[in-house]
C-alpha cells in the first residue's frame, strides 16, 4: 500500500507498507523496527509478536514520546498490558493497531508535530 505524499518537517515518514516491509525515505526496511521524527531504529524489536518483552517497551519509553503506536502485523493483536506498563507509568499513550493503520496514524501524528514513535512488528 503506497501512501499519499505531503510536505512536512516531521522527519522520516512511511511512504509504503506491505507485509514484512516498509519504505521510508526511499529505503526499504524488513523486520521489526521503530521510527521517530529523528531516526529509524531497525534493530528495535522482536522477530514476531509472541516475542514481545518489557525490554522492547522500555527502549521505546527511553525515546520520550507522547504516544507509541504499535503495529502488530496484518491483524490487530493486543499484548498483555504488563508488557507495556512502563509506558503507561510514564504517562505515554499507547495505541495498538494493525501495521497498515499504524503506518498511516504515525504519518498523521508526525505531520502534526507530535512526539510519536511507531513500533512495527514484522508479519513476514
Amino acid at each position: 500500500m503506497k501512501f499519499s505524499e505531503f510536505e512536512t518537517d516531521a522527519g522520516p515518514l512511511i511512504e509504503a507498507y506491505e507485509p514484512g516491509q516498509v519504505r521510508i525515505q526511499g529505503q526499504d526496511y524488513r523486520g521489526s523496527l521503530a521510527v521517530t521524527a529523528g531516526q529509524v531504529l531497525n534493530d528495535w524489536g522482536p522477530p514476531q509478536f509472541e516475542a514481545l518483552a518489557p525490554a522492547h517497551f522500555e527502549a521505546l519509553a527511553a525515546l520520550a514520546p507522547q504516544v507509541v503506536v504499535l503495529g502488530t502485523g496484518a491483524r490487530q493483536r493486543f499484548p498483555e498490558p504488563a508488557l507495556y506498563a512502563v509506558l503507561l507509568a510514564q504517562g505515554i499513550g499507547v495505541e495498538i493497531m494493525d501495521t497498515g493503520a499504524a503506518c498511516r496514524t504515525y504519518n498523521i501524528l508526525a505531520g502534526e508535530g507530535r512526539r510519536v514513535v511507531v513500533a512495527l512488528i514484522s508479519d513476514a
